[in-house]
């Protein structure tokens, strides 16, 4: 999907209203590239959407991170999903002067555009969870995970128990032209090839519970029994399909086995429960190691260009004894 096409349209858009959050301290930056003053960081932080448990966890974590306290003045936006609003917002944290944009992108294309008019400006872009097509010296760091192992872990499990017989399986992809599900989908291909599982159907539930439930719902109608495996790309999508399976007369976990990644707190007690049979972890709190990064950029410190933040993953019975202790 290239979303650069959108971009000539989008700065119509630059009058957005941005919610500054409660961490906020006093409203927006002054323009000029030192909003905070008194050696506050005025960050820009344009955020996918609250589409799944873990983009709230993720949000949570943020704006935590990036409190008051800390030091931080920050200015927040939420996109939906809209990949056009969410340049809007980049657009006009340039046009506030803030000191540094953390951006999660929506999609991968369609950002050189908007990232070139930051580093016009002096505002060093830090990315978050998502990564971008756009040249590297467009942006100072990136703080995520590794989304294609998240793939790869996953599809080892349904390869390492259903490989070695004919096994049919359904993918709820998430939102198309992300690299999370761009990646997620490649390492998971890679990991059950050459086994007897073959894919019936693939298609995007957009990360959300309600357009995993619709999609699944469909492949129920299309293939009913012959569903073996779903493979969701969030724990949303994943119980959403459980809603559709159970409201088919299937029982989740048994007659269809579901893998997903996320491993938020919802997801995490369907697992325990035997509803889901294996998650692959990806950490939402990224809020901490974010806020030190862009700490060292706009001090004019050195940082790496990418920093990953490792993952878990687990079955039932591990489930079963973290799950009190999950923070999300």
């Amino acid at each position: 999907m290239k979303a650069k096409k959108i971009i000539a349209g989008v700065a119509l858009l630059g009058a957005l209203a941005l919610t500054a959050t409660g961490c906020a301290g006093g409203g927006g930056a002054a323009a000029g590239g030192n909003g905070g003053g008194d050696g506050v960081i005025t960050v820009g932080f344009a955020q996918t959407g609250s589409e799944s448990g873990w983009r709230s966890a993720n949000t949570e974590s943020m704006k935590e991170a990036f409190s008051e306290a800390n030091g931080f003045n920050l200015v927040f936006n939420a996109a939906d999903n809209k990949p056009e609003a969410q340049i809007a917002a980049v657009r006009s944290f340039i046009n506030q002067g803030v000191d540094a944009i953390v951006l999660a992108p929506i999609v991968t294309d369609g950002w050189d555009d908007v990232l070139q008019e930051a580093k016009d400006a002096n505002i060093p872009v830090i990315l978050e969870d998502r990564t971008v097509s756009a040249s590297k010296d467009l942006y100072a760091s990136w703080i995520g995970l590794d989304f294609k192992k998240e793939g790869e872990t996953a599809g080892k499990w349904v390869a390492d128990n259903f490989g070695s017989a004919p096994t049919n399986l359904v993918v709820l992809e998430g939102t198309t032209g992300s690299s999370a599900a761009t990646d997620r989908a490649s390492g998971f291909d890679s990991a059950i090839a050459g086994t007897d599982i073959k894919v019936l159907d693939s298609q995007t539930g957009n990360f959300t519970r309600a357009d995993g439930k619709t999609v699944m719902e469909g492949f129920l109608q299309k293939y009913g029994s012959q569903i073996n495996v779903l493979f969701a790309h969030n724990d949303d999508m994943g119980l959403g399909a459980l809603e559709a399976i159970k409201a088919a007369g299937l029982k989740p976990g048994t007659d269809i086995k579901i893998v997903t990644i996320d491993a938020v707190k919802d997801g995490m007690t369907a697992l325990a429960n035997g509803e889901f049979n294996y998650i692959v972890e990806c950490n939402p709190l990224l809020g901490e190691k974010t806020a030190e990064v862009v700490k060292k950029v706009v001090a004019g410190e050195s940082v790496d260009k990418s920093y990953i933040v490792e993952d878990q993953a687990f079955d039932q019975e591990q489930a079963k004894k973290v799950l009190d202790s999950r923070p999300y």
